[in-house]
């Protein structure tokens, strides 16, 4: 089953939303797992803060949609191909420093964004990028900082890091490639035209890969992935874990 309607704006607040909810499962991840207890309890954070903003997101999808759908309903009861989240937020932990790249990576290019839609002549949209903005403008110094720490570190953490950097660098481009649905809401003033965030996105990445004495590869990056549906088996993993009592126990209140 496709999504229930061509409107740009809703497939662009699934495609913020799932980017939200696929991230925060993969960051949850770490509860009672982080190498340190401060750590442990600052992922689980970001993870509830993308939760919120999931909310948000995709309330405003169920919303332009007119269906009846809740964002519940959209979170839980969409199969895999319906997902439209990038495939960076896919991507599995690794170890400590691939989630610390895959989220700096993210929160560079979602901080960029959000600034970006504060300018939304859509009120709803402006109204969810400025509240998302103040969590992820935290993300974002914490995320650079940590990476900063380990890649100018000891020899196995630089050692560690740069191979996270080499392994997700592929990933990165697919969220400044734009497409039919950005440029049909930059061309209403609804959205940002990608353009404009890509320079501060690689700018911002590229100060804080060289503080961190980290190189910048030379592989080229991925153009196309879960804008069209198309993912990862890891998918498929993550949605099996998140939507269980939901596929289990179909309409289940509590």
């Amino acid at each position: 089953m496709q999504t229930g309607t061509s409107d740009p704006l809703f497939e662009y607040a699934l495609r913020m939303g799932d980017n939200c909810l696929i991230l925060s499962h993969r960051v949850s991840e770490w509860c009672g797992h982080a190498p340190a207890l401060e750590e442990d309890i600052a992922l689980a954070n970001t993870a509830l803060d993308l939760i919120g903003q999931t909310q948000l997101w995709l309330g405003l999808a169920g919303e332009v949609e007119g269906a009846g759908r809740s964002a519940d309903d959209l979170a839980y009861e969409r199969d895999a191909r319906e997902f439209r989240n990038v495939l960076l937020v896919e991507r599995p932990n690794v170890d400590f420093g691939h989630t610390l790249v895959r989220e700096l990576f993210f929160d560079v290019w979602h901080f960029h964004t959000l600034g970006a839609l504060l300018g939304s002549t859509d009120a709803r949209v402006a109204e969810i990028a400025e509240k998302a903005r103040k969590e992820v403008s935290y993300h974002l110094q914490r995320s650079a900082d940590l990476v900063v720490r380990l890649g100018d570190g000891t020899d196995e953490s630089h050692a560690r890091m740069q191979a996270a950097v080499d392994a997700l660098w592929p990933y990165a481009g697919e969220v400044l490639t734009e497409d039919a649905v950005d440029a049909a809401l930059a061309e209403s003033g609804v959205g940002p035209r990608l353009g404009t965030v890509a320079p501060a996105f690689e700018r911002e990445i590229a100060s804080v890969l060289k503080e961190a004495t980290l190189t910048r590869p030379e592989k080229a990056w991925m153009h196309k992935g879960g804008k069209t549906g198309v993912h990862t088996e890891a998918l498929g993993f993550i949605l099996a874990e998140m939507q269980f009592l939901q596929r289990a126990y179909p309409g289940a209140t509590w």
